[in-house]
């Protein structure tokens, strides 16, 4: 199974491709898609939409997990990862791909154990999980990563349970 975990932002949005394989995870490929602060909001989510896209067509996923919007104190913040959000969702639903959401609980849950886990704690895990020699950075590629591994390990979890009781 190929994973594309994706932190949503406008500015940066953190990319990572895993495969998993029995219980082995290994990466793909990984990084950010960048946008300029100064470029019209419409024109910088179109960039991310045509990016995304790309990326699905050259690294062919099975599954696409994103990070859930949680509440942000800032409006304007959490008003543009959601339309970036939006646009991401469209590049899997329209390639056919299924979408997982999780929450920064559910991963930093599914990574560290701890659904409290600080970031640094969370970009360890990541790099000893994958095996690189260093954390990704920006962190939003560790962080694309972590969403990437949280749906390999859910997704099996979710399919053993889809399969109790059936016969």
């Amino acid at each position: 199974m190929r994973v594309l975990g994706i932190d949503p932002g406008i500015a940066i949005v953190g990319f990572g491709f895993i495969d998993k394989q029995g219980h082995k995870l290994t990466p793909v490929q990984f990084g950010s898609i960048q946008t300029e602060a100064n470029t019209d909001s419409a024109v910088r989510l179109q960039e991310i939409y045509e990016a995304t896209v790309h990326l699905i067509d050259k690294y062919k996923p099975d599954a696409v997990a994103i990070e859930k919007l949680f509440f942000n104190k800032n409006v304007t913040t959490a008003l543009t990862v959601g339309q970036a959000r939006g646009v991401l969702m469209l590049a899997a639903v329209q390639k056919g791909i299924p979408i997982a959401e999780y929450t920064p609980l559910q991963v930093k849950q599914a990574i560290v154990g701890y659904g409290k886990a600080e970031k640094k704690q969370v970009q360890e895990m990541v790099r000893m999980f994958l095996k690189l020699a260093s954390v990704p950075k920006p962190d939003d590629v560790a962080d694309a990563l972590a969403i990437a591994i949280c749906h390999a390990h859910s997704a099996g979890l979710q399919q053993k349970l889809n399969g109790v009781g059936k016969s």
